[in-house]
Formats: structure tokens, C-alpha cells, sequence
């Protein structure tokens, strides 16, 4: 498998360390692996013919139908951490439930056009002025989404002794880390694009098989933003929009350098960064 990996892959990432360094951004990844890998460039980097990739973008560009939902009521506390102890289990399901109101939910769109927003992340919250370092100091919790509806991000900070939302916040162009099911998607638009065919003939040469399914990968990502002039237009709202660099890696196999492709979960489309 080695000897195949390394003849037909050419530069497949695995090396301790990339330095992803866009014409945008530059990202520190560090990818585990053997050092070795030869100049070549995997077909994953490669370009594709300009028709094949226009057909696919015309293919994406449609609309997201959005499917209807339905939000739960909060569930009961169930095991509670004390101070500053991480947020349990419970607490966690607990703070996304009183987070997502039906106003929220129905009016915002995931990263997989879904009803409902992305969640990102839920965090014990940094206490009050007032409230630190006090015993009966209420237990808090910053419940994170992303609205792809219109690229917002939205913070709300739950008291999770009393269920209510105490405050809640947006911001547009901020980008905190991708979400597991964030990468997920980005590889899946990836991989229908024409501009996935470098990886899916990576992912055949190296295992014999077809790619057709994010799950057949380990990915790691990382958030793409734009410089003005220094990449393709079609990627200039990238930091508006929510843009992923991704790090595809063949299971029981090699990291894949698919470095030069960036995704816009946003638009959903997939373009070539210049070298």
C-alpha cells in the first residue's frame, strides 16, 4: 500500500507539520504522519478542465429547500456541576435546549439548509463581577450557533438554574472553529464538485475503492478568510461567508494535500486558490 500511496499520490501531506499558508491567511495545522513525502503535488491539487468544472457549479448553485422542525422544551436539570466545574452532560443538552427558542429555530438555517441554526458549541460562562468566585454564584453556560440564513453568529448565555436565556448576542464576520458536522459538509460539496475529482482519484488509487461519502475520511478544517485581490472573486466574501480549508485524511492511509481548495459553506461552492 506505501509503494502505491507514494507513486500515484505524489505529495500526499505526512509530515508532522504544514504551514497553510494562503495568500489570505496563514493557519498552523500539524498533521501526524511519517516525513518523506515527495514535491509532486496530489491530484487532489491539481485543476481540473474549465467545462467540467462550470457544469458542477451550475449543478450547486440552486437554492436549500428548507425543511420543517420542531423544537422541544428544555429538559430537566438532571446531574448539575457546582462553581466552576465543567458543565455536566445534562447541563450541556440542558443550555442548547433553553438556548434554541422557536424564534430562533424557525427562523435561521443550518449548514446543511436545515431549518435551524448550526450549533458551534456550548461553554461553562465566565461569571459576573459580582457573582465571582461566591459560592451561590448562578451556573452559566454561552450556547454558540451560526445562522447560514444571513451569516451571523449568535451567542446566548443561559442560567441553567433558573432555564431563561439572560442574554444574547450577534456578530457578523466573526468565524470560530468549524463544527464536526461543518467539515462534514464541506467534504460532501467537495467531493460532488469537479473540482473533488484530484481527490476521489487519490482516494481510488490509494484503497481501490470510490469516494462518495465524507464518512469515508478523517477531516480536520480549518476557517478560510479573504484578502482583498488575493484570491479568486468567487471567495472574496470568505470571513462574511463561512469558508473551510480542509485536511482530508484516507483512513488508514495518508493525509491528502488538498490545500489550494477552499469551500464556501455559505454559497456552497468550491474554488482554486492561485499558487
Amino acid at each position: 500500500m506505501r509503494n502505491i500511496v507514494h507513486r500515484h499520490l505524489g505529495k500526499v501531506v505526512a509530515g508532522t507539520a504544514i504551514a497553510v499558508a494562503g495568500t489570505a491567511v496563514m493557519v498552523a495545522v500539524t498533521l501526524p504522519g511519517t516525513a518523506g513525502a515527495d514535491e509532486g503535488g496530489t491530484r487532489a491539487g491539481r485543476s481540473v478542465p474549465q467545462s467540467a468544472a462550470a457544469g458542477a457549479g451550475a449543478a450547486g448553485a440552486g437554492g436549500r429547500a428548507v425543511a420543517p422542525g420542531v423544537v422541544e422544551a428544555a429538559p430537566s436539570e438532571g446531574r448539575k456541576g457546582e462553581g466552576r466545574d465543567p458543565l455536566t452532560d445534562d447541563e450541556l443538552q440542558r443550555a442548547e435546549k433553553i438556548a434554541l427558542s422557536r424564534q430562533l429555530f424557525s427562523s435561521s438555517e443550518s449548514v446543511d439548509g436545515e431549518r435551524g441554526p448550526e450549533r458551534l458549541g456550548v461553554d461553562l460562562a465566565e461569571p459576573d463581577s459580582d457573582d465571582a468566585g461566591g459560592p451561590e454564584a448562578p451556573r452559566r453556560a454561552d450556547v454558540t450557533f451560526y445562522d447560514y440564513g444571513d451569516d451571523t453568529l449568535v451567542t446566548r448565555t443561559v442560567d441553567l438554574g433558573t432555564g431563561t436565556v439572560v442574554a444574547t448576542g450577534t456578530q457578523h464576520g466573526v468565524q470560530p472553529p468549524l463544527s464536526r458536522a461543518e467539515k462534514a459538509e464541506a467534504a460532501g460539496l467537495l467531493i460532488a464538485d469537479a473540482l473533488g475529482a484530484g481527490l476521489k482519484a487519490d482516494y481510488r488509487d490509494a484503497t481501490g475503492k470510490a469516494l462518495t461519502s465524507p464518512d469515508q475520511l478523517q477531516l480536520s478544517g480549518a476557517v478560510y478568510r479573504a484578502a482583498p485581490g488575493a484570491q479568486p472573486a468567487v471567495l472574496d466574501k470568505c470571513g462574511e461567508h463561512r469558508c473551510v480549508r480542509l485536511f482530508p485524511k484516507i483512513k488508514n492511509g495518508p493525509w491528502v494535500d488538498a490545500r489550494s481548495l477552499v469551500i464556501d459553506l455559505s454559497a456552497r461552492k468550491v474554488a482554486r486558490l492561485g499558487h
